[in-house]
């Protein structure tokens, strides 16, 4: 693993528009109009605990959001899509980006590539999580994956509950995992949730039911259906994810034209909160989903 900081200027908001990332034609960009980057430095695991505890010290906020970015990313995607995600949303947290080493390129052998390459990356996720739990600035830890960076969430989680499930289940910091456009087989996220049983955090999850992304996935895995774009009211889903207390947005309803679904979560970001604070309302009136409902809600808020 290595560490580094880095400082983006988004453009303002009457210059751009809410949900996308404005790529400069030309190095090193125009503020009023770009996706800028101001600084950006290497940093051992040392400094990076102090960093992550000194910007915890100058805003003032406790929790920690950590992204795992999907397929076809690089670098530098990850990290104006996820300042972009922040800025747009809202959130108050601090902002620490989970990245591996994806081709980003847009072919069957780099999908391959990065999917060994996801799995090379799972135990650098268990790692830095447990980086989080120890230190005591931190106070909450939220989980956000999208696309392929699923599979890295849900086997570091599951790492985790298998190395130390006393620690898994009580006193890491890890609040809620949302899982955005899961690229994982249904059936292998059966198994990774009964091998997790009780030492996992609450799940969200995020699906659309016309992602053409997970529809070509589903073909390269032998038609199996992905999580990610299931119809949640059909069994046996309905049940079971009822059943294992996972919180769905279907986000299909925000469809509009020319969108693209894989990426409708950070598009609309918005609408995304928004329905998440009408699910947090909804918690605190039925009992059986407060449960769920409540470590997100205190995200959002």
């Amino acid at each position: 693993m290595s560490f580094a900081e880095v400082t983006v200027s988004i453009p303002p908001d009457a210059a751009r528009k809410i949900g996308e990332v404005q790529w400069p034609a030309s190095l090193p960009g125009d503020p009023q109009r770009d996706f800028t980057t101001v600084s950006a430095d290497y940093l051992d695991k040392t400094h990076f605990a102090a960093s992550v505890a000194a910007a915890m010290k100058q805003s003032g906020r406790n929790k920690v959001l950590v992204f795992v970015h999907g397929f076809n990313n690089r670098f530098d995607d990850a990290v104006y899509r996820f300042a972009q995600i922040v800025h747009d949303s809202k959130v108050p947290v601090v902002p620490v980006l989970f990245t591996w080493p994806s081709r980003g390129e847009l072919r069957l052998r780099a999908y391959t590539y990065d999917r060994e390459s996801a799995n090379f990356s799972r135990d650098a996720l268990d790692n830095l999580l447990s980086t989080l739990d120890a230190s005591p600035a931190v106070g909450e830890v939220y989980l956000l994956a999208h696309s392929m960076g699923n599979w890295i969430a849900l086997e570091a989680l599951r790492t985790r509950a298998i190395r130390a499930p006393a620690v898994a289940s009580k006193r890491s910091k890890l609040k809620n995992v949302m899982l955005v456009a899961p690229d994982v087989d249904v059936d292998v996220f059966r198994s990774q949730l009964n091998r997790m049983s009780g030492a996992r955090p609450p799940i969200s999850l995020f699906v659309s039911r016309d992602d053409g992304a997970l529809s070509l996935s589903k073909t390269i895995w032998g038609d199996v259906a992905r999580l990610g774009d299931i119809d949640p009211t059909q069994e046996p889903y309905r049940t079971e994810l009822a059943r294992d207390r996972i919180d769905v947005y279907d986000l299909t309803k925000l469809a509009v034209a020319g969108d693209d679904a894989h990426d409708r979560a950070f598009e609309q970001v918005g609408p995304v909160v928004a329905m998440i604070r009408q699910r947090m309302a909804q918690g605190q009136a039925l009992g059986e989903q407060k449960a769920a409902a409540g470590p997100l809600a205190r995200l959002a808020e």
